[in-house]
């Protein structure tokens, strides 16, 4: 009964975004890109490329895609003849990775529904399955159950509000059953599953440790951003939400007062979301000298007091040019990676929700992140920062932090016995 339920539930939300997709553009890429997927798969995947072995992974959006972008490229270093198939739920995740070169094929994820599980699966044959962080469908999982195929939840972290560990969570526990393996963040999570009856547990740690470290060891670098620095700190605001950004401009004083300029400081935004009417925003909010990336010259850039990244993919790079970052999110529903700013090594200040991330409580204990929940704090926060005897002990907290995590993905790695022909 409670499956027929889910199953319903499932067509009930594809019906909702078919809907919404009539006025939200994101809704109509999610359905856009659905059609005429299993098409698609056929067209890319012919029967005989199933001589060689197949391996899914799976994604909701692009964080999770993050957490398992290392595990992907070290399976082609050591297996270069597998084949990689990359899905994704959400049209944040496929839009920006859709050309990703590490995997072979990514599509989206056809919707869990009974019939598109089985013919997904069918398709694909995957040898085995990875699931990247908290991504459970029924169906698919049910599917790979039925035919025994190797199925992997990668940073898996669990939560006491999750639905597992409620008094209704009976029939949701069986989607963990068709798990191989939980490969997870916390002792917490694997005391959590234990307390249910999964002992098919281990803890080698976040895999996202492990990708912002190898991003800060293949840095990009970027001409414009040198010279908009022009001998000048840097004052990184990654991933901001309107909320963030009004919050943040409160260090847009006039000279002679303790705001960005007054203490040589430049600021680079990159907001969340880059359509046009929220960089219009940006720019109106701050009154300034702001320029976005995308009209930077060599000869303009160094006159601008404000950057406004307009693109997508820059900011993990971007950090190396930073001396503090703040983090978007937390004035939201949380906030975004901290650990793309920490792995370079500087202060991190970011909003109020901050505690479903045990990154941010850790940073925040050793003293290398700070948490603000008003303009007033913000201010203070900064003016304290504003010294290098500071910024040069919490860049050290942040820098030893990363790398006594990494490592999480060679422990995986050395644990799993994967096809190679």
């Amino acid at each position: 009964m409670i499956h027929f339920l889910y199953n319903i539930s499932i067509y009930i939300y594809a019906v909702l975004i078919y809907i919404a997709s009539f006025f939200n553009s994101k809704a109509k890429l999610w359905v856009d890109g659905r059609k005429n997927v299993f098409q698609k798969i056929k067209s890319q995947i012919p029967n005989q490329s199933f001589e060689i072995p197949i391996i899914w992974f799976h994604c909701a959006s692009l964080g999770e895609f993050e957490q398992g972008r290392t595990l992907i490229e070290q399976i082609k270093i050591q297996n270069p003849k597998v084949k990689i198939i990359l899905t994704f739920f959400s049209p944040s995740g496929y839009e920006i990775r859709k050309n990703y070169e590490g995997a072979d094929h990514v599509f989206y994820l056809p919707i869990d529904t009974p019939n598109n599980a089985k013919q997904f699966v069918e398709l694909i044959k995957p040898k085995a399955v990875f699931f990247i962080k908290y991504e459970f469908w029924f169906n698919y999982l049910l599917e790979l159950k039925k035919h025994e195929i190797p199925t992997y939840l990668v940073s898996g972290i669990f939560r006491e509000n999750h639905y597992f560990f409620k008094f209704y969570g009976a029939w949701f526990r069986k989607q963990l059953k068709c798990f191989t393996h939980f490969y997870l963040q916390s002792e917490q999570s694997k005391q959590m599953l234990k307390e249910i009856g999964y002992n098919n547990t281990s803890v080698p740690g976040d895999t996202r440790f492990d990708r912002v470290f190898e991003i800060s060891k293949n840095v990009k670098s970027y001409p414009l951003i040198e010279l908009f620095k022009e001998g000048k700190n840097i004052f990184i605001a990654g991933s901001t939400w309107p909320e963030d950004e009004k919050v943040l401009s409160t260090l847009n004083l006039p000279d002679g007062q303790a705001g960005f300029k007054t203490l040589n400081f430049k600021l680079i935004i990159a907001p969340h979301e880059i359509d046009e009417s929220h960089i219009r925003s940006i720019e109106n909010l701050f009154n300034t000298k702001c320029l976005r990336y995308s009209q930077a010259t060599e000869k303009n850039v160094s006159t601008a007091d404000i950057l406004i990244i307009d693109n997508i993919g820059m900011l993990s790079s971007l950090y190396q040019y930073s001396s503090i970052a703040y983090i978007g999110g937390g004035f939201g529903k949380g906030i975004h990676n901290i650990l793309e700013a920490a792995t370079f090594g500087m202060p991190i200040i970011f909003g109020p929700n901050y505690q479903k991330f045990s990154e941010a409580i850790e940073l925040i204990q050793l003293g290398g992140a700070f948490s603000i929940s008003s303009k007033e704090e913000l201010k203070k926060i900064f003016s304290s920062l504003n010294n290098s005897d500071v910024i040069q002990n919490t860049s050290l907290i942040s820098k030893k932090y990363i790398a006594s995590h990494i490592g999480a993905t060679a422990k995986i790695l050395s644990s799993i016995l994967l096809p190679s022909n």
